[in-house]
């Protein structure tokens, strides 16, 4: 993956603040960077199934439809331009 020009400037104004450090604070920072990229790649692909989620409510459905109805704010009715 390329790193855009914007993310360029980003990654070099960082290091025009971090090039300072020490080089003890500039180790540490590259093993939390290195870990953060593991955690990145090392997720995998959530099947889709497990993305969608149960409806739970003690309601049967007519109360459920009708607090939905109950909840709707009708707009004010709207002058024709005519």
């Amino acid at each position: 993956m390329a790193v855009t020009a914007r993310d360029k400037k980003v990654v070099d104004k960082y290091f025009d603040l971090l090039k300072w450090l020490d080089n003890p604070s500039k180790k540490e920072l590259i093993i939390r960077l290195t870990e953060s990229l593991e955690v990145e790649t090392a997720s995998e692909p959530k099947d889709w199934k497990t993305l969608i989620g149960e409806w739970v409510d003690d309601r049967d459905v007519d109360e459920v439809v009708n607090d939905i109805i109950d909840s709707r704010i009708n707009a004010p009715t709207r002058s024709s331009f005519d």
